[in-house]
């Protein structure tokens, strides 16, 4: 941890140089390295440890300076929860709006951290004229009880509050808004849209965690009591899914990658609106959350949510609008 930290350091001072010499790009790079850094420093500890609350302050402090030099400026905010544990965003708005943009809500999985899709999500978001929310399950302070807050039974009611924020803004689009879960590690984005319909689209894993563990379940019943073997059946939460689904999974992930296709075909055939994209071993993009080849991943992933928000068409004709007035000049 020591080792991460001073190089941390090193990147947040350079930061804070560039951004006194008026560098605000090279001070936004700094910045981003640290939070890397310091990430990576306080990763295999916990609140226990000696530093750790230390560089996680450190960490938001970078990314807070990241987000709030941006071009046009970002915002550090807080998005109500009930029970008295804000959530912390970082919201990132597009430069090309003119008027309501659409949106993505980048969700982090339980233990990821928000701080990670500022430079593994926010330039595709950005170059496709999409603002971008940034939000992670660790709360608005310091010390907040992290622990205690994912075993809370209402854990997929954040994906609610994360759209009434939004939704409350006059630079979003409330009809424009997809939902962006990164990894598989959990079906609580899939419950939390399953009955929230204002999402226009969504990646997560569809609820196939939900369905494979019903499958489960009673599979281990049935070896006691055969006669209580019954048809397998969607979970509630799939069954009331409205919006287009996107499940990128990677060949040697959570599932095999025939019953990750098996679980597939059981949504399509209830005639869920879902894409599987199923990364091979070929490629990179097939660790958890994609880590080995985030650039694959997410070219794919935000070309597939352009598209689902209407704005493959629309970027389109303003290209073509564009190139008309250059040749007219």
């Amino acid at each position: 941890m020591r080792e991460w930290i001073k190089t941390a350091d090193i990147s947040s001072a350079r930061a804070d140089t560039a951004l006194a010499d008026g560098n605000i790009l090279a001070a936004r790079s700094h910045w981003l390295r640290a939070m890397n850094y310091y990430q990576a420093s306080a990763f295999p500890f916990g609140p226990a440890d000696d530093g750790y609350e230390g560089a996680i302050a450190s960490m938001r402090r970078c990314a807070a300076n990241y987000v709030r030099h941006a071009t046009p400026r970002g915002e550090v905010v807080q998005i109500a929860w009930p029970g008295g544990y804000p959530l912390q965003g970082y919201f990132l708005p597009t430069p090309r709006a003119t008027g309501r943009a659409p949106a993505v809500i980048c969700v982090a999985e339980p233990g990821q951290r928000k701080e990670e899709f500022l430079y593994k999500a926010a330039h595709y978001a950005r170059d496709r004229g999409i603002a971008m929310l940034a939000v992670d399950l660790f709360g608005a302070e310091a010390d907040a009880a992290f622990e205690e807050v994912v075993g809370r039974r209402d854990l997929e009611a954040t994906v609610g509050c994360m759209m009434d924020y939004l939704v409350e803004r006059d630079d979003i689009d409330g009809d424009g808004i997809a939902i962006l879960a990164d990894g598989m590690r959990s079906s609580f984005v899939a419950r939390g849209i399953a009955f929230d319909d204002r999402y226009a689209a969504a990646v997560c894993d569809g609820g196939l965690w939900d369905l494979h563990e019903r499958e489960f379940l009673r599979d281990r019943v049935a070896q006691h009591d055969p006669s209580l073997k019954i048809r397998p059946t969607l979970s509630r939460a799939a069954r009331n899914i409205k919006c287009p689904v996107l499940i990128p999974a990677g060949e040697p992930g959570w599932l095999e990658p025939a019953r990750v296709t098996e679980l597939y075909e059981q949504l399509k055939a209830d005639g869920r609106d879902v894409t599987l994209k199923l990364f091979t071993n070929k490629e990179t993009a097939v660790s958890e959350g994609h880590a080995g080849g985030p650039t694959l991943a997410n070219e794919f992933i935000f070309d597939w949510i352009e598209s689902r928000l209407g704005l493959t068409a629309l970027h389109g004709r303003r290209w073509d609008a564009a190139a008309r007035r250059g040749r007219d000049a």
